[in-house]
């Protein structure tokens, strides 16, 4: 029968004669036949199977043999030994090599025909050692893929014990050496095929055998971090990740990151192969596993990994945006690799050339796919150009493209931004050290004390939060100048974007320190600040002058040219500006105008001078006046009678800071009081007013008779302190007035006005007063009410040109040891006025804490207000009594500006004001900064800082029409943001040393920490050798200066 069966495949007879002849030989096996016949068709079949010169052989050799294995199965199996299938699988088949897939298939089928016999077990025992020795080997893909095929069905032939955990990793070893070079769609798609046989293989022993993952997954990690240039392990290593239980990553990650004979070069070696997985189709997990070994190694701050793989990689992962298989994974590493890249663009930057074209064709397919990813990308973008806002010639491009698909919130935009960064990576190992390498959780930055220098910091933070000052001074264009204010917007630029937990502001401070404030001494906060506008004005002015000079000329060069400019910067302080193009920074942010007036009461003539601020200095009132501060309606205004009246303190610009003046400090108030009747003033009105009648209709009086409440009276208001300020007083005695009509001196009375109010309205609570009797200075611990609303009463004029050609700037109204008759010099002129009240949002709070003049302790409280918010939008419902109370007498029943109980009723954010203690910056409330003082006697508000709120915020309008402010703050320059970048490399650089150093004692590191909410528990800090309390002065060498 084989002879025939032989002639027949090998003639030339029409092919459908041939199957109905092999048709008779298959119905033929159900006959006897001896032994050797059935050897003989035995060999036949299988010469026909492995060696058949067509397809056609190929399956009459398999149809045969089935048939008379089938019936004839001893003679099989005596054929099927031991013996001819390690031929087969060690020697091959005639000229059919070993390693050829048509071996393993014939021994595939013959184990189907053979199950049932007892020799099978032999054969089992066999194969386990030949699959062993077959996959070192490294097989070719698709044997290896049909090797998976007969152990898949075969498991027996799975080796055993300590030889499985052999096998799996030789198998993983083989996988790395897959390669496939066509690029056929069929051919790949064969290739992907093969490749998932082999790892579905490796999964089902896993399975079966717990003992063989993590060996096999320390082999996957051998080979990618391979350092070996000769061997690049193949892409299909990706294949086995879907295959990882998702639970193991915690424990795989942390042994990785923490394991010390892994080298730096190694890790970033399996980290780059790792991405480039994320190219490997049908893969599920990729992407998680390559973010959690991206947080694992921030964990352990080994940045210097991750900055390399970033620079590396970022642009291969974006390029697979491109392949919708892989597209989701893709974009979850491209969106975590650039969300944490934040201590410089480059990352960024490096893809920026390509994302336009992506936009373009995916918006151009119109796919909901394809939308959904651009909403996606689009956010990611968005949060990229807010965090490195300085690029407008690279951002122009992509905001058009992006233009039509929604922007995140700004609110939305930090929280990612804050979450994603390397820093904000928590380590288990090691958590208690590294809560303090990175940046807290505000994403705002701390300033490091260099030695009693809390004062100079908190002031700083209250600057910094004060929006549109610093986009104001970070817009600036600098470059080549070493001035003060370089110096400040090299630090604000710092404040912003470092990664530091805390930044040394040394340079700063020597620069802007008053020369009579000795270094590590405790200072004086407010003194520190007037100096510091001071400089930053003046400094402005003589750079105008400088800018005006002939540029041939080389500024400073000669005597005469520095006269020169001396002469014209003397000319621009003695003459006032009127314009706000002519105005320095500091005037358009922090300048507002007071007008005096001086009428003599015996002839009735009026005295007037306007002079500028940019602070104002608010003496405590007496305790019996400050329920009857209020307007007078001038229709409702006695005559002025004789009688002391309230005085308080007007800084003026002459005078020198840093010097202690008793006169000054000492706020003398006589007993008697005029009374006056409480009116209820129209919100505005206007009025003419000549020379013989004062300025009555903004008067804030006090009526003495008014019955106090019981205990001694309320806690007084900031506003009440205002009314306090803008009181009138009576000049009697030693203070007379020296009335030029009169030509004598004669009692007078002196009004002030704010006639021009600032951008930024500067606060200063004169806590320390000078006692007389006992020489020393004295801190006043009164708890003041700080309303987050404040109505400024600014009475404007129509011209000043009379006034500013009448009268010298230079009048210093503080100094009460000279006669003010001297110091003016009456108006003939008629002026129209027109009352306004101006909403005031409070932005920051500086507290001093300490009961002594000589030592303690300064931080700020603040939060971010622009121009254009709504007054009363962040009020709090407890704020309804004290904004009631404390601003009654301002508003008026018909203010349009008047808090109602309604307004009130918006909760205020609970992440929305921020405590800055030197290195150290928490969330707060606003409830923690009114009640600060009733909780910690020792601590008052001193400076504080508020906001005009304006219809439209002109400051910085020009940002928001231009699109490139995207974070609301204007572009860095070039150099600042290299200056930035560099120092976040050696943070970084700073941060991996410190933390291999600590990972050799993290099984016995231990450290506590205070609540993020500790203001609300314990004093807010300490500063110096007293403590945050003080301590009443004893064994301190601080001073303060008020």
């Amino acid at each position: 029968m084989d002879k025939i069966l032989e002639g027949l495949v090998s003639s030339s007879h029409p092919l459908p004669l041939k199957r109905v002849i092999v048709r008779k030989v298959v119905e033929s096996a159900e006959h006897w036949l001896d032994e050797a016949q059935c050897e003989a068709m035995f060999d036949l079949t299988t010469r026909l199977i492995l060696e058949g010169q067509d397809p056609f052989q190929r399956q009459v050799g398999h149809q045969v043999l089935e048939a008379y294995a089938r019936y004839h199965r001893p003679e099989f199996e005596s054929f099927f030994n031991k013996t001819f299938v390690l031929g087969l699988l060690q020697q091959g088949y005639h000229s059919l090599d070993r390693k050829d897939v048509a071996i393993l298939d014939y021994i595939h089928n013959g184990l189907k025909l053979i199950m049932s016999c007892p020799s099978v077990l032999d054969l089992f025992s066999l194969l386990q050692v030949e699959v062993l020795r077959m996959v070192c080997e490294r097989p070719e893909p698709q044997l290896c893929a049909r090797l998976s095929d007969l152990l898949t069905d075969f498991v027996q032939c799975i080796p055993k014990g300590k030889l499985s955990i052999t096998f799996c990793q030789q198998l993983v070893r083989t996988i790395g050496h897959f390669q496939c070079v066509s690029t056929q769609e069929k051919e790949l798609r064969e290739y992907v095929s093969q490749v998932t046989k082999v790892s579905n293989l490796l999964q089902n022993i896993w399975k079966a055998e717990p003992s063989t993952l993590l060996p096999s997954l320390q082999e996957v990690f051998a080979s990618i971090s391979s350092t070996d240039t000769s061997f690049e392990p193949s892409v299909a290593l990706a294949s086995l990740v879907q295959h990882i239980p998702l639970q193991m990553i915690t424990v795989l990650i942390r042994s990785l990151t923490t394991d010390p004979n892994v080298k730096d070069a190694s890790m970033t070696q399996a980290l780059c192969r790792m991405i480039d997985w994320l190219s490997w189709p049908l893969a599920q997990h990729v992407d998680t596993w390559v973010i959690a070994l991206l947080k694992g190694l921030a964990a352990v701050q080994k940045f210097t990994i991750l900055i390399d793989v970033t620079l590396l990689k970022i642009e291969l992962v974006f390029n697979r945006l491109w392949f919708p298989l892989v597209r989701p994974g893709a974009l979850a590493v491209l969106s975590h690799m650039l969300l944490s890249f934040q201590h410089s663009p480059e990352a960024f930057h490096l893809i920026i050339p390509y994302i336009v074209n992506l936009v373009h064709s995916f918006k151009s397919d119109g796919l909901p796919s394809s939308t959904a990813f651009l909403v996606q990308l689009t956010e990611l973008i968005h949060c990229m150009m807010y965090h490195y806002s300085g690029f407008p010639d690279l951002y122009e491009p992509i905001l058009e493209a992006i233009k039509d698909f929604p922007k995140p919130s700004e609110e939305k935009i930090k929280l990612i931004l804050n979450q994603s960064a390397w820093t904000s990576q928590s380590n288990s190992l090691a958590s208690c050290l590294s809560r303090l390498s990175g940046k807290s959780e505000t994403g705002k930055t701390g300033l490091i004390n260099l030695g009693n220098t809390c004062y100079m910091n908190s002031i700083i933070q209250a600057l910094f939060m004060a929006t549109d000052f610093r986009r104001q001074v970070l817009s600036l264009n600098l470059n080549g100048c070493n001035s003060l204010m370089k110096k400040l917007q090299h630090l604000f630029a710092f404040l912003a974007h470092t990664q530091r937990e805390a930044y040394a502001p040394r340079v700063f401070f020597e620069a802007s320190r008053p020369p009579w404030f000795t270094p590590r001494s405790q200072q004086d906060c407010s003194e520190y600040l007037r100096f510091l506008l001071d400089r930053l004005h003046e400094e402005e002015k003589i750079l105008k002058v400088q800018s005006s000079h002939k540029p041939s000329e080389s500024l400073g060069c000669n005597e005469t040219s520095l006269q020169e400019i001396a002469n014209k910067a003397a000319v621009l302080t003695e003459s006032p500006c009127t314009s706000d193009g002519e105005k320095t920074l500091i005037e358009k942010m922090f300048g507002g105008k007071l007008r005096t007036h001086i009428c003599c009461l015996n002839c009735r003539s009026t005295s007037q001078k306007v002079e500028a601020f940019t602070d104002l200095s608010l003496a405590f009132c007496p305790s019996s006046s400050i329920e009857n501060l209020s307007f007078q309606d001038p229709a409702s205004s006695p005559n002025t009678q004789d009688g002391g009246l309230m005085q308080a303190d007007i800084p003026g610009p002459s005078e020198e800071p840093g010097v202690y003046n008793p006169a000054k400090a000492a706020f003398v108030c006589d007993s008697a009081m005029n009374e006056r009747m409480l009116g209820s003033p129209s919100d505005e009105f206007c009025y003419t007013e000549n020379t013989c009648v004062p300025s009555e209709s903004s008067r804030i009086l006090v009526n003495k008779d008014v019955p106090q409440k019981p205990g001694g009276g309320s806690t007084p208001s900031v506003t009440d302190l205002l009314n306090y300020f803008l009181a009138p007083e009576i000049l009697t005695g030693d203070n007379q007035y020296y009335c030029e009509n009169c030509a004598s001196l004669q009692n007078a009375e002196k009004t002030m006005q704010i006639t021009e109010e600032p951008e930024y309205l500067i606060l200063t609570l004169l806590r320390f007063s000078y006692d007389q009797k006992y020489h020393v200075r004295r801190k006043i611990l009164d708890n003041v009410s700080l309303p987050l609303v404040l109505e400024l009463p600014v009475k404007r004029t129509t011209s000043f040109s009379s006034l500013s050609e009448s009268w010298s700037i230079d009048v210093d109204f503080t100094d009460s040891s000279e006669n003010l008759a001297k110091k003016l010099k009456p108006s003939g002129t008629e002026e129209t006025y027109c009352s306004g009240l101006v909403p005031y949002l409070l932005s920051s709070v500086v507290v001093h804490s300490g009961i002594s003049s000589e030592s303690g302790h300064y931080y700020s409280y603040a939060r971010n207000i622009t121009g254009t918010e709504s007054s009363y939008q962040m009020c709090h419902p407890s704020e309804t009594l004290a904004l009631a109370s404390s601003q009654s007498h301002l508003l008026g029943r018909n203010s349009p500006g008047a808090v109602t109980e309604q307004d009130l009723e918006n909760k205020e954010m609970s992440k929305e004001w921020f405590l800055f203690n030197d290195s150290r910056v928490t969330f707060t409330s606003f409830q923690s900064v009114q009640k600060i003082t009733s909780r910690f006697p020792k601590d008052t508000a001193y400076v504080l800082l508020y906001k005009k709120q304006n219809g439209t915020n002109s400051l910085s309008g020009n940002s928001s029409t231009s699109g490139l402010w995207v974070n609301g703050d204007p572009p860095l320059q070039k150099e600042l943001m290299d200056a930035i970048t560099k120092d976040n490399k050696l943070y970084l650089q700073e941060q991996e040393l410190n933390a291999r150093a600590r990972a050799l004692q993290a099984a016995s590191a231990s450290c506590s920490f205070r609540p993020n909410g500790f203001d609300d528990n314990d004093p807010p800090g300490s500063c110096g050798p007293t403590g945050g309390g003080g301590g009443g002065g004893f064994n301190t060498v601080g001073r303060l200066v008020f």
